[in-house]
């Protein structure tokens, strides 16, 4: 049992269960917080404050801003006429980190999957062959995971977007079998995405 007083480890507690971290690491954390409350404590907190209050999901392609339509989306220097579509959040900002595209996106919001009951109308493909039709959109990238239910949903989005001038292509070389963007280095996505193929 600890010594620390209970609102210290029901902070540790709540840092603990977010991702990549454990119960020491969150210790670990949580006692650097408060040695350093001035320089890293109060400014988090000031920090999640803020994020707390303005962040939204984008309402044109599902990426967090704190604007109803995200940067990304409002740049005229992006409007290039290809939508990269990703799975989640974390693969635009991967795909973002690596500068190797220069149009839009579009955030599934996760894969197509039987076990889970994940069906196209628990994700947001409706909205993209939308987006696709109004935009006046040449080429959509997918840029899914390669796993089964990425392929599964590439395949399923390939097909929805059959019927509409529109070519579709899909990452190639550099994704591995089973690897998720998240967890790429920029090189690789930025290969990936130069290789990418018709579906």
């Amino acid at each position: 049992m600890s010594d620390a007083p209970n609102e210290i480890e029901t902070l540790i507690g709540q840092i603990a269960r977010l991702p990549g971290l454990g119960p020491r690491s969150a210790r670990r954390l949580v006692l650097h917080l408060i040695q350093r409350r001035e320089q890293s404590l109060r400014p988090l907190l000031s920090a999640l404050e803020r994020v707390a209050q303005s962040a939204q999901t984008c309402t044109q392609c599902g990426n967090i801003s704190a604007q109803p339509i995200c940067p990304i989306c409002t740049d005229p220097k992006r409007a290039t006429g290809e939508i990269c579509v990703v799975e989640d959040v974390a693969d635009l900002w991967a795909m973002e980190r690596g500068r190797a595209f220069g149009g839009r996106y579009h955030v599934l919001g996760g894969t197509l999957s039987a076990l889970d009951a994940v069906g196209p109308e628990e994700l947001r493909i409706p909205d993209l062959v939308d987006r696709v039709q109004l935009e006046g959109v040449r080429e959509v990238i997918l840029a899914l995971g390669a796993t089964v239910d990425g392929q599964t949903t590439a395949h399923y989005i390939a097909d929805a977007l059959a019927s509409v001038d529109v070519s579709v292509t899909a990452l190639a070389q550099g994704v591995p079998m089973g690897g998720e963007l998240d967890y790429l280095d920029d090189g690789t996505i930025g290969a990936a995405l130069r290789a990418r193929k018709a579906m």
